[in-house]
């Protein structure tokens, strides 16, 4: 019969931990960036009329892409 000790302290991240988690955060950030981007260019191409079908303005396109790129 084989005993295997399942009870372990949490201990604090380590240094590899650390690391990863700022390249995680490094990779999401430009990544809603990136999305913000293509958001902000799509929207722009559209023309006013186009916009206003959708209930959008040329001035709605930044806080748009924006918001979406924060949630």
């Amino acid at each position: 019969m084989a005993a295997f000790d399942t009870t372990r302290s949490f201990t604090a991240p380590s240094m590899a931990g650390r690391i990863t988690s700022v390249f995680a955060s490094l990779f999401s950030a430009l990544s809603d960036w990136n999305d913000a981007r293509i958001t902000r260019k799509s929207l722009s191409r559209l023309s006013a009329r186009e916009l206003d079908d959708i209930g959008l303005s040329y001035g709605d396109i930044d806080a748009i892409a924006t918001r979406d790129a924060r949630n």
